[in-house]
Parts: C-alpha cells; sequence; structure tokens
C-alpha cells in the first residue's frame, strides 16, 4: 500500500517568529474524529487533536527561524520547512500532498491540492500539528517581550501588534524583510534615546537560553529592595538566575560588563527572596551574561557563578 504523509504550513503571514511546518502519515482506520482545516478549530479542539494525532501518527516537524526567512524569502522558508519535516517522518512516503501547492521541487513526490487541509485527512492532521507547534513557540517566547502580546496574536499583524511595533519598534524575532517590521527597526541613536540597550541584550540573552532548551519563566522580576532578577529560567528541575550585562563600542574597557561582590550580594537576597514565594525545592544557579552590541551582538556566558 502507498504512504501518503499530509504536509501543511503555519506562520507564513506573521511579521515576528518563525514559520512551521508538518509532515503527517495517519495509520488506516485511524479513528480521529473531527480533523479540519486547523483555523477553522478551538483552540481547545485543536489542542486535543494535536495529543490524539501525536499518538498514533507518524509525525514530522520542520521549522525556520525568522533569521532564514530574511535571507531566502517566506516561500522558501516554507519550502524548506516542509522539506524538513517529511525528512524526519519515520517512513518514507510514496509522495506527499501539500495543502495548496506543490513545491517544484520533485526529489520529495509531492503534490498540491488546493483547500487540501478541509479535504484530505492527512493534510488536516499536519495543519493542527503545525499551527498547535508555532502557538507553542510563540507563547512561549512571550515572556521576554511582554509588551508585544506574541501569545495572543502569535505574530500576526493586528492592530495591537501593529501599535507595539511602532511604539517600541521591532524585536529580535521579528522579520526584518516585511515591510512594516523594515519601517520600524530600532537604530543605536533610538535604543541609547529611549533606554533600551539593556533591555535589548536581556532579550538577546533570553532567546539564546530558549534556543538551548530552557524555559523562560519572567523578566525583569523586582524583589523588594534587593534589586531586580533579568532573566529567570528553568531547566531540568533547576532554576535558573541570569544577571544580564549589555554595552555598546563606545562603552568598552569601561565598568559596563562588570559584576563586582556588593551586586553578587544584593542578586543572591534577590534570588532568596523569590523563592521564598516559591512552593517548590529546586536546585539554583546564577549566570552572568555579557552582551556586547556591534552589528553582530557577542554574548559570553558564565554559568554557574558562586553566591558563597
Amino acid at each position: 500500500m502507498e504512504i501518503i504523509a499530509g504536509v501543511d504550513e503555519a506562520g507564513r503571514g506573521p511579521l515576528a517568529g518563525p514559520v512551521v511546518a508538518s509532515a503527517v502519515i495517519l495509520p488506516e482506520n485511524h479513528g480521529i474524529e473531527g480533523l479540519a482545516d486547523s483555523k477553522k478549530l478551538t483552540e481547545k479542539k485543536r489542542e486535543k487533536l494535536f495529543e490524539e494525532i501525536n499518538e498514533i501518527a507518524d509525525v514530522g516537524i520542520g521549522i525556520v527561524s525568522h533569521r532564514t526567512i530574511d535571507k531566502i524569502n517566506v516561500l522558501q522558508a516554507t519550502f524548506k520547512a516542509m522539506g524538513k519535516a517529511i525528512i524526519k517522518l519515520e517512513k518514507v512516503p510514496y509522495k506527499s500532498l501539500i495543502d495548496g501547492f506543490g513545491f517544484p521541487d520533485q526529489t520529495i513526490r509531492n503534490e498540491g491540492i488546493i483547500d487540501g487541509d478541509n479535504k484530505v485527512e492527512c493534510i488536516s492532521a499536519a495543519s493542527i500539528i503545525a499551527k498547535v507547534t508555532r502557538d507553542g513557540i510563540m507563547k512561549d517566547i512571550d515572556p521576554i517581550f511582554p509588551e508585544y502580546g506574541f501569545a495572543k496574536h502569535k505574530g500576526y499583524g493586528t492592530q495591537y501588534h501593529m501599535n507595539a511595533l511602532r511604539e517600541l519598534k521591532a524585536t529580535p524575532i521579528h522579520r526584518k524583510s516585511f515591510k512594516p517590521v523594515r519601517e520600524n527597526l530600532p537604530n543605536m541613536h533610538w535604543l541609547k534615546s529611549n533606554k533600551k540597550i539593556g533591555p535589548l541584550g536581556e532579550q538577546l540573552v533570553a532567546l539564546q537560553y530558549y534556543n538551548q532548551g530552557y524555559k523562560i519563566i519572567e523578566m525583569n522580576r523586582t524583589c523588594s529592595h534587593y534589586g531586580e532578577l533579568d532573566i529567570i529560567a528553568q531547566k531540568n528541575d533547576e532554576w535558573v538566575f541570569v544577571e544580564v550585562k549589555t554595552a555598546t563600542k563606545d562603552q568598552m574597557g569601561g565598568p559596563a560588563l562588570k559584576v563586582d561582590e556588593s551586586k553578587l550580594q544584593k542578586l543572591e537576597s534577590a534570588i532568596q527572596y523569590f523563592l521564598s514565594e516559591q512552593d517548590d525545592d529546586k536546585d539554583i544557579r546564577l549566570d552572568v551574561a555579557t552582551v556586547m552590541l556591534n552589528k553582530t551582538p557577542i554574548i559570553k556566558n558564565y554559568k554557574g557563578i558562586s553566591l558563597d
């Protein structure tokens, strides 16, 4: 029997974040009810179907970042994500059915089906997997950029998002090749004038930790009179607190990137204050990250700083 994979994407239209594709091979007589275009389903229904599909189907996911989108354009990035998703399937499909138009590279045999996410169950399943996966990514990075509302609009150009973009300028996860973003890129003068040098460094470091598998819990947590914790993250039953020091090229050699003994004592007190409000007993770790803002930012991490 020929093995057919359904393929669909999520995230071609947003101004920020990655494009995500999924390939799904459903077993015969799979018994999953309610498969449809993910956009026509409620969030609760999508997440339920997401679990059911992953439980019994062969699923591949391809993620292509905003940086790659800017380099090769969103259409080519979508094809790239689809190719990655198909390759990640455990079984090699005889043919892939793509929602909309097939992609021209027939190294992986494929066929486009207009409105496929409504007509073909395996494409519907791929649509659901791709959307829930991408929505999850945007929810995960929301704490890094709380003013932008990514958890709600997922990077699409809603009025709220456009207002934030105009007022706060583009973040490191916005797609610079998209016109509304290109028109709202911050320059060094704007960053300095609006006191955004430090926050930008913290966002860059938080994204680095996120990409390394950490869950970002909160940014800039005020801990009574002890001060602020720049980044609070979790991984493997461990609280990770990150102090970020950011400087520009013209500050090199100055005190901007230094963390002295007095600062470490304040950080220890702030951490203990934060932990006193938590109902768990995780291990703790303090990291220090330095960011030098050049054309390409330089980030250095110093993990496991002693608090003794």
